[in-house]
């Protein structure tokens, strides 16, 4: 996975990166949900062992354009899952009560607990992305945000939150297959917003904001993984690796209890021969 990591200080070229790529699947889709399978299954395992440890933190980020897949990505990569730990965070346009703070604000509160994964679908990055594309702030203020977001982040893991962050690259061509698709099969038509078309004619101003954002805040502690999407099943794949990889890497263990064991088993074999 490490070819899919923007390295912190890289210059990348969105233009460059193929959203097309399926890897070295040689039986391609089939070979490729096969392997997804057995990745929901051991990210299931993994999970019910954080949540037990309960000592660490997981945020995860999606971003993309629209019919990039973020919701198709949490539905297939996090099915298996136990609920109980798992947390998903959407961010819309900022209410009255959220634009009377800091724009961090409504997203340090959705911040994971320990022994919880929280994907947020959409993020903080909205505020160096469309804010920056529809001239919401001035120049000033969303070229600060970089640094500003950069420490933000750095101060999460500092308390033991893991982030990883995925932008789900599809190419323009896909995109108008999908908004097509969206528009000629009922069951799919609620998904379709006529402001969809606008933000597709400010495609390349998207693409210029999206390389700043990957390129400017990409770091060790927090870094940036670029997703080729335009195929979904290998878009699921490549996330559901990195987070499976990750999550190995944090070498948990399940608590011990702190109780007998042996205790315990004696005094329900009592209980049971005295039933």
């Amino acid at each position: 996975m490490k070819r899919y990591v923007v390295k912190p200080g890289q210059n990348i070229e969105l233009k460059e990166l193929d959203p097309l790529e399926s890897g070295e699947f040689k039986g391609g889709k089939q070979e490729g949900l096969a392997a997804i399978g057995k990745l929901t299954g051991a990210l299931a395992v993994l999970q019910e062992l954080l949540y037990a440890e309960h000592q660490q933190k997981v945020l995860i980020v999606l971003q993309a354009m629209d019919t990039g897949g973020k919701d198709g990505t949490i539905r297939r990569v996090f099915e298996g899952v136990n609920p109980q730990g798992v947390r998903v965070a959407s961010f819309k346009a900022p209410g009255v009560s959220e634009l009377d703070h800091d724009y961090l604000w409504r997203i340090h509160e959705q911040m994971p607990a320990k022994g919880e994964i929280v994907i947020f679908n959409r993020s903080h990055y909205e505020d160096v992305l469309i804010v920056r594309v529809h001239q919401l702030v001035s120049p000033d203020v969303w070229k600060a945000r970089y640094e500003q977001i950069n420490a933000f982040e750095r101060m999460l893991t500092q308390e033991g939150t893991t982030i990883l962050k995925f932008f789900l690259h599809i190419s323009p061509e896909e995109q108008k297959t999908r908004l097509r698709a969206r528009l000629e099969d009922e069951t799919k038509q609620w998904k379709y917003n006529p402001g969809d078309l606008k933000e597709r004619q400010l495609w390349k101003q998207y693409m210029q904001a999206y390389e700043d954002v990957l390129n400017k805040t990409s770091t060790e502690y927090a870094p940036w993984y670029i997703v080729p999407a335009d195929r979904k099943w290998y878009r699921d794949w490549v996330v559901a690796t990195v987070i499976v990889e990750t999550l190995v890497s944090l070498n948990m263990r399940y608590p011990k209890p702190a109780f007998d064991v042996e205790a315990a088993l004696h005094a329900i074999d009592a209980t049971a021969k005295s039933g």
